[in-house]
């Protein structure tokens, strides 16, 4: 039985094929602590790459062997500390399984099987069914992608783009043209030696010169080259400007005096997953982020996070600024609007239905999708009641809760899942 022995130096990517394969296999407990590690991950370590852990018990081959089967009792005869007909208690579980370091001394335990993925797979997983709802609108922008298309062959180009079949066809026509003259004569010369073959008794010099014309034409056609340059023909790419669909993403934070330091951190990592989402899934696409309390503010990326001013809370001064900056800078017949919005829903009472007549007459008709989140483990506040009545006649609108750090992946998953057409 032949044996074949792979010596070569353990290069980059040489296991990826296994890794891959390892990967789509365990992909359920991959996922499950992936979306874990987003509740214990500090704001600012939110991309880096993740250890993961799968259940010795998990990793273990399904096997078909003879049971029992069935319920049954045994009666065993009794010794010193039991006595016959005694029921025995089941021994502690504790150290079969589940982990090496919490085995028992008496009992034998099992690794759970380990092994880290890079930033690339773990922002993979993180986002994958993901997708901005509703995008429709395309429309082709001066900073637009280039995509490679096909534009026929070319007799020059890389070995990458080298097109086998036609080079081979080529070839062979080749080869047929050039050794016509050849062939046609060598099947002549065949027939004459069959002919002087035949003849009795024979005429060896005749013979001979026939032989030796034939072998010397059989090898001129041997020496044509099977491939030649000329044969080659590579397929040909050149860059076509691809429409793009570009989009906007409005992020409105709620950073009233309410918001407690947790709720802020948690409203944070929310837009972080976001902003990582648009960032690494869609080309063109600009974030606009908006902190509030009683006055809103645009602001940049490095004061939405890390700002530390705060005040009271009236929601509706962010709606409006939304509202103006659509009107000035994002016309609706080129842009997918969008917008994700956290808070802890505490407002001023009368606000909470001004923000409710902002939404229905001025900001949703406009918009293709927007995500509230009430960062609340309490009852819902006025604003939430309030936005029911959004949600109940706009379909684009979708609100959330969040209770705990815990439940931010899954609300964001749930709120951008990819809808099927």
């Amino acid at each position: 039985m032949a044996m074949i022995i792979d010596r070569r130096l353990d290069g980059r990517n040489k296991s990826a094929v296994n890794r891959q394969r390892l990967m789509r296999r365990y992909k359920q407990q991959i996922r499950k602590s992936v979306s874990d590690a987003i509740s214990k991950r500090s704001i600012t370590d939110t991309q880096s790459g993740e250890k993961i852990n799968i259940p010795a018990r998990d990793v273990t081959e399904p096997i078909i062997h003879h049971g029992q089967g069935g319920s049954h009792e045994q009666v065993h005869p009794g010794n010193k500390q039991f006595s016959q007909g005694d029921q025995i208690k089941r021994p502690d579980q504790s150290g079969q399984g589940g982990g090496g370091s919490q085995a028992s001394n008496s009992g034998e335990g099992e690794d759970d099987f380990g092994f880290d993925i890079s930033k690339e797979e773990y922002l993979d997983l993180l986002f994958e069914e993901l997708a901005l709802p509703n995008l429709v609108k395309t429309k082709v922008v001066a900073q637009s992608a280039k995509a490679m298309v096909r534009a026929g062959f070319s007799n020059t180009g890389v070995a990458s783009n080298l097109n086998l079949l036609r080079t081979m066809r080529r070839a062979k026509g080749r080869k047929l043209a050039i050794a016509s003259p050849y062939s046609k004569r060598c099947r002549e010369l065949e027939q004459l030696l069959e002919q002087e073959l035949e003849k009795k008794p024979h005429n060896e010099e005749k013979i001979k010169e026939l032989r030796e014309e034939l072998a010397l034409l059989r090898s001129r056609i041997n020496a044509i080259p099977f491939i030649d340059t000329y044969d080659l023909k590579f397929n040909q790419f050149i860059p076509q400007p691809k429409p793009i669909t570009q989009a906007v993403m409005f992020c409105i934070m709620d950073v009233s005096g309410s918001m407690s330091q947790a709720t802020k951190d948690i409203a944070k990592r929310f837009f972080i997953l976001l902003y990582l989402f648009l960032s690494r899934s869609y080309e063109k696409t600009e974030v606009v982020f908006i902190r509030h309390h009683t006055s809103a503010k645009e602001v940049d990326e490095e004061e939405f996070f890390y700002s530390r001013e705060t005040g009271g809370t009236i929601v509706s001064s962010a709606l409006k600024l939304m509202r103006d900056i659509i009107r000035e800078r994002y016309p609706t017949e080129d842009w997918n609007i969008y917008a994700a919005q956290a808070s802890d829903g505490d407002n001023w009472e009368d606000d909470s239905a001004t923000c409710r007549n902002l939404m229905i007459d001025s900001i949703m008709p406009y918009l293709q999708y927007y995500a509230y989140v009430e960062i609340h483990n309490q009852e819902h506040q006025g604003l939430w009641r309030e936005y029911e009545k959004v949600a109940a006649m706009f379909d684009t609108f979708s609100m959330k809760q969040i209770r705990d750090t815990g439940e931010i992946y899954p609300v964001f998953h749930e709120l951008f899942k990819r809808q099927e057409a």
